[in-house]
């Protein structure tokens, strides 16, 4: 497998109820690469808001399947598949914060 740098590793935060209260005890989600590991989700977070001088204390990974979708159409049902993705809630330590999800 290849390097992944920190931009690649961070696909996009997600923006959520529940992310955006979990955001309040120190714990932010974001969408992140399929091949990604927990150290390296760890490193990335730290060089990306190296300007909040955040520290990770914990990285949960899980993967979301995907979801089989069906519409219907004026010819018939059409069905199709969501893509699955991977997302990863990472614990900052107590009193950190990231600044980008406090103005959501």
């Amino acid at each position: 497998m290849s390097e992944l740098s920190a931009a690649d590793v961070i696909l996009r935060p997600v923006i959520s109820e529940k992310s955006i209260d979990e955001s309040g005890r120190g714990k932010y989600t974001f969408a992140v690469h399929q091949d990604a590991n927990k150290i390296q989700i760890k490193a990335a977070i730290e060089e990306l808001y190296k300007k909040e001088k955040v520290t990770v204390v914990a990285v949960n990974v899980l993967t979301s399947k995907a979801k089989e979708k069906r519409r219907g159409t004026k010819r018939g049902r059409i069905t199709g598949r969501t893509s699955s993705w991977r997302k990863a809630v990472v614990t900052l330590a107590p009193g950190q914060k990231i600044e980008f999800f406090e103005g959501v």
